[in-house]
């Protein structure tokens, strides 16, 4: 049996045995961080286990979820895109409809109980589209925690709607000058910040990314989609989906969705990553077509690096994907085949955002749009008896400022 049939074996069999209790998925993850934070990281990995098997944890998380954030969120029978594209019977699970507007709140919820519980004063957070800064910004406010968000100051120009949600939500947003401007610079700063406030702050990272045990804690929240997209497709169609797909930054909407499905084989799993403007360095955050496997804030993974293993600078029209390394456990799963990565330019993402608007009256974020794209390329190969999910991970209306500029639009 060849390595990628013993991997797709093994997660047929235990797909909750990953990641191991070092916090690698494969040869992937781990915890490559500074001495003064592996304290805290231990200490967030106890907790978080101890909260994960406790049923009154889960009680009041699940509240929070339905009363608050507005779970479940629908699975929704995309009928006239379906109808346009001619081939799959195409399903959007509407993360777009929580609380804030993406799936990021199952998250923030996640982690504010745990900082409740370690007692924690204050939150900060890293955010790229904004949608995690506002989705942290909210729960702080929920919960009465100081807060701030580290945000590039290239993303806060094109995301300035969010920077100002999160102001009127108590939340100071700093902008970050150095290096690309985007998310990476933003996640380093944030790790700054906790290495010297780690005593009374917790770190709600927003993807499942970094150290261990972020990867697992992200993904474990956001599973929530996946699970209630399992009954949902069953309901409605009395089996499972042939294909899901989500778009892919750092990964948390993406495991979220495909990890309920990994024993499944039957399924199949589709992750789109940012073709940008081109596959030339600097241009896109395609880290499966061209990266290499490297360490970066935290983790080990598959990076945009040159040939001095120097960190590329990225671009994605879409700032939650405009990222250089992706997360370990996806990283895993492209080296075993059981999920399969592409890439989608920028301006398909951009008609892909106008075709959704105007044949389902839904507008998606740019990051979902990545998604919705893969859709338009490949629902035809799928012929009408097949059914393809797709995880809408947040709504556009943070984007259409930002998508009236590159169209040339005048506003006023």
């Amino acid at each position: 049996m060849g390595s990628s049939s013993r991997v797709v074996e093994a997660i047929r069999r235990r797909p909750s045995s990953l990641p191991d209790r070092h916090g690698y998925f494969g040869e992937y993850g781990g915890r490559f961080i500074s001495e003064s934070l592996m304290e805290a990281l231990y200490q967030l990995e106890s907790e978080f286990r101890k909260a994960w098997s406790d049923p009154a944890y889960h009680r009041e998380m699940n509240e929070v979820y339905r009363d608050f954030v507005g779970r479940a969120t629908p699975l929704y029978f995309a009928e006239a895109l379906t109808r346009k594209l001619g081939g799959a019977r195409i399903y959007l699970k509407r993360e777009d409809l929580n609380h804030t507007g993406a799936h990021k709140i199952n998250n923030t919820v996640g982690q504010a109980l745990l900082a409740l519980r370690m007692k924690k004063k204050r939150l900060i957070a890293e955010t790229g589209a904004g949608q995690h800064g506002v989705a942290t910004a909210t729960v702080a406010a929920r919960y009465g925690f100081e807060c701030d968000v580290y945000m590039g100051s290239e993303d806060v120009r094109r995301q300035s709607l969010n920077v100002f949600r999160m102001n009127l939500l108590g939340t100071t947003v700093k902008s970050v000058d150095s290096g690309t401007k985007t998310l990476k610079d933003a996640i380093s700063e944030a790790m700054r910040d906790w290495s010297h406030s780690v005593l009374s702050t917790h770190y709600v990272l927003g993807t499942a990314f970094g150290p261990h045990p972020f990867p697992l804690i992200v993904r474990s929240f956001q599973s929530v989609i996946g699970r209630e997209t399992r009954k949902q497709i069953l309901r409605k169609e009395g089996r499972l989906p042939d294909a899901l797909v989500a778009c892919v930054g750092g990964g948390s909407n993406a495991m979220g969705l495909f990890y309920p499905f990994l024993s499944d084989l039957g399924c199949k799993l589709y992750g789109v990553e940012a073709g940008g403007r081109s596959l030339r360095p600097g241009d896109h955050a395609a880290r499966f077509q061209t990266g290499k496997v490297g360490v970066l804030q935290g983790s080990k993974t598959y990076l945009l690096q040159d040939k001095d293993g120097q960190i590329e600078q990225t671009h994605s029209v879409s700032a939650g994907l405009d990222y250089s390394a992706v997360g370990p456990e996806l990283a895993y799963y492209h080296d075993s085949g059981r999920i399969s990565f592409s890439s989608v330019n920028d301006e398909e993402a951009m008609e892909a955002f106008e075709m959704l608007c105007k044949t389902e009256g839904i507008l998606p974020a740019l990051e979902s749009s990545h998604a919705i794209a893969w859709a338009i390329r490949h629902a035809r190969e799928f012929g009408p008896d097949r059914i393809l999910v797709i995880n809408l991970s947040g709504r556009g209306d943070k984007d259409v400022m930002e998508v009236a500029r590159l169209r040339g639009i005048p506003l006023t």
